[in-house]
């Protein structure tokens, strides 16, 4: 599916200081991409049935709905610090996050978000409004999480799937936005062996070339489409991730796909791409197909 040229870069906001670091980060994306920025809040409390106005007493410019245009106005004004020239637009939307947020993924080239925002649980490494939107968002979704880093290469997990060609592509766009390499990761286990330890049963030398050819299709093209992007990769065996979560500490930025080969129909994500979310050291960005080009 081609996506319009005006298609924002859109980022949730809810007042926390993630949503603002996420702001940041949208706005030099939007930059990147030459593409306008949208800034909106799901503004859930007209469900609930209560006022909106300000209490009886009150300021005039009290109430939660000035409250809400209030934290998007902060937001603007953030990203206009980031990027003066950046053509802005925001929204308060009445609904809950994740549907809001997933109808503004229809137009979307990418949708930003924080790893957690004002409601999250303490012991929660990341949102449960992230992972859903994660999940499900038609355009790439950007987590931001971890060190936030200028430099170190786009890191991508590769494991030879559909989903994993679409998460190839945006990390070499990626990477080539921002001037980098790419560092293409392809970990592999047998499913009934200890993940650290190879059985000597195996044959060895013909599995790790089963597994190196893997990754050398996969990549296939790719450096004659970006020629500007020095490439590099490595295949080994352990548990895939492990090893990306491991690379992601020098990266600034890794890519994954939303489900791999090997991810079951009743997941929200495939249990490669739901770790790396939680326990990256760099912000993710989590790839899936368009509505218009999935089957389920």
């Amino acid at each position: 599916m081609t996506i319009r040229p005006g298609a924002p870069v859109v980022v949730a906001v809810d007042g926390s200081a993630s949503a603002l670091e996420a702001v940041r980060i949208a706005a030099r994306e939007a930059v990147t991409r030459g593409r306008p920025l949208r800034v909106v809040h799901a503004f859930i409390w007209p469900l609930y049935d209560v006022s909106l106005a300000p209490a009886p007493g009150a300021p005039l410019h009290a109430g939660l709905r000035h409250r809400a245009d209030q934290l998007v106005a902060e937001a603007v004004t953030e990203a206009g610090k980031v990027a003066p020239e950046l053509a802005v637009t925001s929204a308060v939307l009445d609904g809950a996050a994740t549907p809001v947020l997933l109808a503004e993924s229809r137009d979307a080239v990418l949708l930003v978000l924080g790893s957690r925002g004002l409601g999250g649980f303490g012991g929660l490494l990341i949102g449960s409004v992230a992972v859903q939107v994660s999940a499900h968002a038609d355009c790439p979704v950007l987590v931001v999480k971890g060190e936030g880093r200028a430099d170190g290469p786009v890191l991508v997990g590769v494991d030879g799937s559909d989903l994993s060609t679409e998460a190839l592509k945006f990390a070499f766009e990626e990477a080539s936005l921002r001037g980098t390499d790419l560092m293409a990761v392809h970990a592999w286990i047998i499913p009934a062996a200890p993940s650290d330890l190879l059985p000597v049963a195996y044959d060895v030398q013909a599995l790790v070339a089963d597994e190196e050819r893997v990754l050398a299709e996969a990549l296939a093209g790719w450096s004659e489409r970006y020629p500007d992007v020095p490439v590099r990769h490595r295949v080994a065996y352990g548990a895939p991730a492990r090893m990306l979560v491991e690379e992601s500490a020098t990266a600034q930025l890794t890519v994954v796909g939303a489900r791999g080969r090997g991810a079951l129909a009743g997941m929200l994500l495939g249990s490669v791409s739901h770790a790396v979310l939680h326990h990256s050291q760099s912000p993710v960005a989590i790839v899936r197909r368009r509505r218009e080009d999935r089957k389920d």
